[in-house]
């Protein structure tokens, strides 16, 4: 069974991620030599996600009533730049180009993922989902990590049930794409785009929303996700990972269609703006209807 996690998620909330990949350089001493150690024993990509899935579901059923991730393991995701090319690639023994590294974090993660379902639900449906002391004994863990030398910046973002918008406004058509396939059903499909671009595009559709659409939700979206990206190092790569929800969308338009209607919306082009909305939405409304099916 546990070969087959990754590819057997059809039962569970669609679950995308948006990451950021840095050089070993970027991290402090401490934690250099551990993502080098953690790297040398990564199998796979499909290894990695089976592993981390397999982990959040024996969580689920550990003894004690604790879901949250220990710690005392910490799964780790590379990609390697090629030297002077402005692209990634994840072949198996390929040596040439540059490793960059991106740390699950699970600890710190499952940490806010709680207190944001703590502010979403009432007091005593929080307290039955996850017990006070559960959460008191999970804060000890991520206190002791934040007293380490080991960096503060959380390099995956997650989403489920959809992908929201504002992520599109990071990538481009041209961007290279990795559509990972398995019995005729699309497993995920990855972006990829050098963090440099990634910022540029997301300042671009900050300043044109900041003029022609000041109260629209995604420039606040926006500029949280620029403010975040600023945090890394200029040599970082840009990872969108859609997901099982690649199967039910892709081939996907959307970072054209989010593009084309923020340009549209700086031109005053309204009907354009309006006509790239409804595209977006008849893609993407359905599957986020899918978390209120019974």
């Amino acid at each position: 069974m546990a070969g087959n996690l990754y590819r057997g998620q059809a039962g569970l909330p669609f679950s995308s991620s948006l990451r950021i990949y840095e050089p070993l350089e970027a991290f402090p001493p401490e934690q250099q030599h551990q993502l080098a150690a953690a790297g040398g024993k990564t199998g796979s990509r499909a290894a990695v996600e089976n592993a981390e899935l397999q982990a959040s579901l024996g969580r689920i059923t550990r003894p004690g009533g604790d879901p949250f991730p220990t710690g005392r393991t910490d799964l780790v995701r590379m990609t390697r730049v090629p030297v002077g090319r402005h692209a990634a690639t994840e072949k198996d023994g390929d040596d040439a180009g540059r490793l960059l590294y991106c740390p699950s974090q699970l600890v710190i993660r499952a940490g806010l993922a709680a207190n944001a379902l703590m502010d979403g639900v009432h007091s005593p449906l929080a307290d039955l989902l996850i017990p006070v002391s559960q959460r008191d004994k999970h804060q000890v863990r991520i206190d002791r990590l934040n007293a380490g030398d080991g960096t503060k910046r959380v390099h995956t973002r997650a989403s489920t049930w959809g992908i929201p918008f504002s992520w599109f406004s990071l990538f481009a058509e041209s961007d290279r794409k990795d559509v990972v396939e398995a019995d005729g059903r699309i497993l995920t499909v990855r972006v990829w785009t050098p963090l440099t671009e990634a910022l540029e595009r997301a300042r671009f559709a900050v300043a044109h929303l900041a003029l022609a659409a000041p109260d629209l939700d995604m420039l606040d979206d926006l500029t949280q996700l620029t403010e975040w990206l600023e945090l890394f190092h200029a040599q970082s790569m840009v990872e969108l990972d859609y997901g099982a929800v690649a199967d039910k969308v892709y081939p996907d338009d959307s970072p054209m269609d989010v593009r084309l209607g923020i340009e549209c919306l700086a031109e005053g082009d309204m009907t354009g703006a309006a006509a790239a909305y409804r595209r977006l939405a008849s893609r993407w409304i359905p599957i986020r209807q899918l978390a209120r099916a019974s």
